[in-house]
């Protein structure tokens, strides 16, 4: 009954935050605030809570386990999107492809998997998301925008999620303790997480002409997005004789809808947001039936 009560939360909150957008509450630029207060202030503490336990000689192994696993998981994106969207449009192609590197992993992925796998699972989810915020801030960017290796580079660098990763590690490393009073700040924040993120998405799909929604491209990456790739990722790792855990993560995280940030550039680069729009809008409404079977499916 887990995985149901949690998407039952998830929809209420999608839906506050839907009903706060068209009743006027949440604009457009409230939205950007929102996003900035999430990536600069709750992600952060969240992924620092993350690394709150001992460090051991198999928690080491594991995270580097699922970090090489997560790098392979990324390029074979990369490799797949080659040929995927070859039949569509270019200004739609660059976005699926963007979609397909960036998913809503973050937002999503990282309370879904601290519900159902507890601190380790969200532990090795933080570890996953390093490669996608690569990925997502070098390859990714370039479809929208010529950047130089070097701006790509500073941009993932200085990224406060790559930042509270490493002094993450740091404090498990060296089980440094921070005062009582840091530490309850942070866990409140990281709290936060599931609600700001639904709320912010379900704000970002009142925009959403439900009347044009349903375009054959729009089907066709939900599909990719939320069953091919996850089964593929399953299908090579249950093969490899990875650990279970490892394995529900990294499927959960492939399963993942379309990321926020395929909207926020389509919008800065002036391409086609509305398209991207309807992307993480049907991809977030399919994951809700999805997400539930997969997670049953892996026990």
């Amino acid at each position: 009954m887990t995985i149901i009560n949690l998407q039952l939360e998830i929809f209420i909150l999608l839906l506050i935050g839907f009903s706060l957008y068209k009743l006027g509450y949440l604009s457009v630029n409230t939205q950007k605030q929102i996003t900035d207060i999430i990536l600069y202030i709750i992600l952060p503490a969240n992924i620092i809570v993350s690394f709150n336990m001992k460090m051991n000689s198999e928690i080491l192994k594991q995270t580097l386990i699922i970090l090489i696993i997560a790098f392979v998981i990324q390029i074979g994106y990369l490799g797949l999107n080659r040929f995927m969207y070859q039949g569509f449009d270019h200004s739609k192609s660059i976005i699926m492809k963007y979609g397909t590197i960036c998913s809503n992993a973050t937002f999503m992925g990282l309370p879904i998997i601290l519900s159902i796998y507890g601190t380790t699972g969200l532990l090795y989810a933080t570890v996953a998301l390093i490669p996608m915020r690569v990925f997502m801030w070098t390859s990714g960017l370039s479809l929208f925008t010529k950047t130089t290796k070097q701006k790509a580079m500073m941009t993932m660098i200085t990224h406060p999620a790559i930042l509270a990763v490493g002094l993450g590690f740091i404090l498990m490393a060296f089980q440094i303790k921070l005062p009582i009073f840091i530490d309850s700040t942070l866990l409140a924040l990281s709290n936060c997480m599931t609600a700001f993120s639904m709320i912010l998405i379900g704000s970002i799909l009142g925009q959403v002409d439900f009347k044009k929604v349903f375009e054959k491209a729009v089907v066709y990456y939900s599909i990719l997005r939320l069953i091919i790739l996850p089964a593929l990722v399953y299908l090579c790792l249950f093969l490899l004789q990875i650990d279970p855990l490892i394995i529900k993560v990294a499927v959960v995280m492939a399963a993942m809808p379309a990321g926020l940030t395929t909207a926020m550039l389509a919008q800065k680069y002036n391409q086609d947001a509305l398209f991207a729009s309807k992307l993480i809008f049907i991809s977030t409404l399919g994951s809700l039936i999805t997400l539930p079977l997969i997670i049953y499916a892996l026990g």
